[in-house]
């Protein structure tokens, strides 16, 4: 059995930084899916594909794997660079970009 560690990203309809610091372990997926003839749903026998379970940091998230002997991958995300722009920056004298209008 194995699993996954990691911070889920934020919600595009939000802008906040509530609930950043969650970490998920999720278990992976180890049977492939079947789609039910009657309803068209897709489904598995893997119930361990379902659980999510949630911790407050990353380390308490590794000590319940070792105490439970369950593989795990960490993937940590990386800090996106943002540039800062503002409205007067598009009238510059000292432009790099062309202008696209």
């Amino acid at each position: 059995m194995s699993a996954l560690i990691y911070q889920p990203d934020a919600n595009a309809m939000q802008s906040g930084r509530a609930k950043s610091n969650i970490w998920i372990l999720e278990f992976e997926s180890h049977s492939h899916r079947t789609i039910d003839a009657l309803t068209g749903w897709t489904g598995s026998d893997d119930t361990d594909s379902q659980v999510k379970m949630k911790f407050d940091t990353c380390a308490r998230a590794e000590r319940y794997a070792k105490q439970h002997g369950i593989e795990y991958t960490v993937i940590k995300k990386t800090k996106s660079t943002r540039q800062s722009k503002s409205y007067s920056d598009n009238f510059a004298t000292d432009r790099r970009q062309s202008w696209t209008h």
